[in-house]
């Protein structure tokens, strides 16, 4: 939450829609809500292969991340890759005004590979 910005992060399991950790606000309040609606966005791009062409079967996550932008903030998804089924993501909410959204990537990818999940 240190990035400038940032008003809500969630660590988010993609085939379940639960969230594993939460910090700062959630879109619409609710942390739990927001996880399960951001997992069916995560889905659609993990396993449709219009968005995974060209990926190799290496056990990573098929997409590296996927940004959704609106009026006054960004919604940054950042795939985990995890010894079990790479089925984890970061969401990040960053206000669009405060924000950067090229820094929030980098670092958000950082955030990922930094992770010790399984």
């Amino acid at each position: 939450m240190r990035l400038p910005g940032a008003r809500g992060a969630a660590l988010v399991d993609w085939t379940s829609g639960l969230a594993l950790g939460t910090v700062g606000e959630a879109p619409g309040g609710d942390h739990e809500t927001t996880a399960a609606e951001a997992a069916e966005l995560a889905r659609l791009a993990a396993e449709h292969g219009a968005f995974t062409a060209g990926t190799g079967a290496d056990g990573q996550p098929p997409v590296e991340d996927v940004i959704v932008s609106n009026r006054d903030s960004y919604h940054l998804l950042r795939f985990v890759d995890t010894s079990f089924d790479s089925s984890v993501f970061l969401h990040l909410w960053l206000g669009r005004e405060e924000g950067n959204l090229a820094l929030a990537r980098i670092r958000l990818g950082e955030m990922a590979a930094r992770l010790v999940l399984g």
